[in-house]
């Protein structure tokens, strides 16, 4: 039988703790969301948590490595004028993304505005955090009809995002979600989430 080298051995151990703690809300990334989020708050700057920590409100946890957030390009500027230098560093010089210092974890700014997927002009684009966005106690996140519509585009003109459409496919099977939910979608998606739809009925137990 070959022998698994040491240092393999240990990055695969790491990589379960590193899920465990994540499964349970006790990563690096968790602390870095709730410093994030806070910080928002005190500020008064409109945003909504997106990408994979979003889905577990959900019900699809999946673990990342990063905290993606939506804000207006205002809400950007005012959250570097009040907290680069304290807590928070740009990736590089003019970046949008940023990176918690306590935790050395990426955050990812997505624009209001902006286009998902390969960054061309349609029909969906990401919403005003303002506007779209639904609060909790402690965060705010978007409605989970405009977060599958935004992952369908992107999925749909990015080869590169295919993970955003197995993220929809996931929430279909777990959520159980309606096929009419194209409804309240825009038309841009509505033949790849019905492709979508009709996959997750055929998936047994594995």
């Amino acid at each position: 039988m070959a022998r698994l080298a040491p240092t393999d051995e240990a990055r695969f151990f790491a990589s379960v703790e590193y899920a465990s703690k994540f499964l349970m809300g006790d990563s690096d990334l968790h602390q870095a969301l709730a410093r994030l989020t806070r910080a928002l708050d005190d500020a008064g700057i409109p945003y909504a948590i997106i990408g994979a920590l979003a889905l577990g409100e959900y019900g699809y946890r999946r673990t990342t490595d990063d905290v993606d957030v939506l804000l207006t390009a205002d809400g950007l500027r005012a959250f570097k004028q009040t907290y680069l230098g304290r807590g928070y560093v740009e990736k590089f010089a003019g970046s949008k993304g940023m990176r918690d210092t306590a935790a050395g974890v990426t955050v990812d700014v997505v624009l209001a505005g902006d286009y998902p997927g390969d960054g061309k002009p349609k029909s969906v684009r990401f919403p005003d955090p303002a506007v779209e966005a639904v609060r909790g106690d402690a965060v705010a996140l978007l409605p989970l009809e405009r977060l599958i519509e935004l992952k369908l585009a992107s999925g749909i003109s990015a080869p590169h995002r295919l993970r955003d459409l197995a993220d929809v496919l996931e929430l279909i099977r777990l959520l159980g979600l309606p096929r009419d939910l194209t409804d309240g979608l825009d038309p841009y998606v509505h033949q790849k989430y019905d492709e979508l739809w009709q996959a997750a009925q055929t998936g047994g137990d594995e």
